[in-house]
């Protein structure tokens, strides 16, 4: 990202999405949003100063409290306009996302039809805001709770998801009665900025989603802003675990989700062409750029290891890169060029730690994008648990192969990593199966299914250095994590006189 002090004068310029509507920047800085295909400047995006932060929230919190007096079935209807506005035009927001991203617009259809699966789960939300009810708790005594929302609350999404993110945490946010208030990544922020436009055409009050613009400056004025009661970040580990203490520290919920470094343990009775497709697919896709992509092949025993790489080296040659418009090709750019510089350098990295670099993606080019910020495929193998390429996040198109001699070292890989976002095993053993599902220490796991992101009314999170925080995205935990619970015990005296008791309530 290069920040800019002003805007060249032929260079679109972006806008915050505040109080129903699009608004100009005022702090004078200014990113630059690219094209990364043809590697340009498409756009560059304000930065929003503490003071536009605090202003933003100003209104979110004005709008807040008509919003929740709203009834929950009153709400749902708005998100069901919304929803319906969204797939009306999604071939157009795909392209959108598809131009800023990089990814196909193949993929990016998927990214919007993910958001909106969580969507159309907050739409129950008078389902799912119903409290408990104790008839006849104690004599004469009805004990009762209700959910009520937050407020203010907001998101800090990243750049690889820009659409489906932002709607896993504002969908059940707005749904339980909160204003939502969003910084969504610079890089990539015109789907958000088009989201919100939606929003209001559907109906939802000025105020109650907002879309700030910025970097650090903004994110730090979410944090140390009091109104803001809750936050919710996908990110890298290390800004996941500053959010989350920051946060922690002044008093906010937070859920913060981090890097990933997920596993595929491939057994020797596994289907190998299904085991390579989804590798192929988990571990390319998106040019690698998603934290459930699948980043490590574990194949148990050697035989298996030998067929697996012979397969896997020759899909990975055959993989088309091309423009993220190209509907033939199998991925398309990464974000900026610093993307294409950090996975370069870590393939390096790899052949200097002595890994058997199988295939070597760096140097591709698409003719006609030759500026673009294109890595090919790259396959390593023999790669060692001690190696870098193996400990850290790489967030591109490389996949490793470290090689299990049984089971017992197949389930201790995942387990024993500093990431446990998500992992799958590809088996044709029930038993397998069942064990390494019930004992693999990682939040989401897969069994054939390589990408294992469970469905919205499902929870999704991982463990260790992958999640922070007790509670996780979409799901029951969404709807927990933006209400607080109030509980009611009520009597109605019959008139009698008792006098006062100095004694602690109980139920006899």
């Amino acid at each position: 990202m290069r920040i800019n002090p002003a805007c060249a004068q032929d260079t679109p310029e972006l806008r915050h999405f505040v109080g129903g509507k699009p608004v100009p920047g005022t702090s004078g800085r200014f990113a630059d949003v690219y094209d990364p295909s043809s590697g340009t400047v498409a756009a560059r995006v304000p930065l929003a100063s503490a003071a536009e932060v605090a202003a933003a929230v100003d209104d979110a919190a004005r709008a807040q409290r008509e919003w929740a007096a709203w009834n929950p079935q009153r709400r749902a209807r708005v998100l069901m306009r919304f929803a319906d506005l969204v797939r009306a035009e999604e071939d157009e927001l795909a392209r959108l996302l598809s131009s800023e991203h990089g990814k196909t617009i193949a993929d990016a259809r998927g990214d919007i039809q993910r958001g909106l699966e969580v969507v159309e789960f907050a739409i129950g939300i008078p389902h799912l805001l119903k409290g408990e009810y104790s008839d006849s708790a104690g004599t004469g005594i009805d004990v009762y709770s209700m959910r009520q929302p937050l407020g203010v609350v907001a998101g800090i999404t990243p750049f690889n998801f820009p659409a489906m993110i932002p709607l896993w945490k504002a969908a059940p946010a707005i749904a339980c009665g909160n204003a939502f208030v969003l910084k969504p990544s610079e890089r990539d922020p015109s789907a958000p900025l088009r989201l919100a436009e939606l929003f209001a055409e559907a109906g939802l009050p000025p105020g109650v989603f907002t879309v700030v613009n910025g970097d650090k400056e903004a994110v730090d004025a979410l944090l140390d802003d009091p109104r803001v009661e809750a936050v919710g970040f996908v990110g890298s580990s290390d800004i996941a675990e500053y959010v989350y203490a920051t946060a922690a520290a002044r008093g906010k919920r937070a859920q913060c989700f981090g890097g990933a470094k997920n596993h595929m343990i491939v057994m020797p009775d596994a289907d190998l062409d299904q085991a390579v497709d989804a590798l192929v697919g988990a571990g390319y896709g998106s040019a690698g750029q998603r934290c459930m992509a699948i980043s490590v092949a574990v194949p148990v025993g050697e035989a298996t290891a030998d067929a697996l790489v012979a397969k896997l080296a020759e899909r990975v040659r055959e993989l088309k890169v091309g423009a993220s418009h190209d509907e033939t090709a199998d991925f398309g750019p990464l974000v900026t060029a610093d993307a294409v510089r950090r996975v370069r350098d870590y393939v390096g990295i790899g052949v200097a730690e002595g890994a058997e670099l199988v295939v070597d993606g760096r140097d591709i080019t698409v003719p006609g994008y030759e500026n673009g910020f294109f890595v090919g495929g790259c396959l390593f193998d023999r790669v060692g648990t001690d190696m870098r390429i193996y400990r850290e996040e790489i967030f591109g198109p490389v996949l490793l192969v470290a090689r299990a001699a049984d089971y017992t070292e197949a389930l201790r890989l995942p387990s024993e990593h500093e990431y446990g976002n998500g992992v799958a095993i590809f088996t044709r053993d029930g038993d397998t199966a069942r064990d390494f599902t019930a004992r693999v220490n990682t939040g989401m796991v897969g069994v054939n299914v390589p990408i294992p992101v469970p469905i919205a009314y499902h929870t999704f999170g991982g463990w260790k250095r992958s999640g922070f925080g007790d509670l996780n995205q979409h799901g029951p935990d969404s709807i927990r994590f933006y209400t607080k619970t109030k509980t009611v015990t009520s009597r109605w005296p019959s008139g009698a006189k008792e006098g006062a008791s100095f004694v602690i309530p109980t139920m006899s």
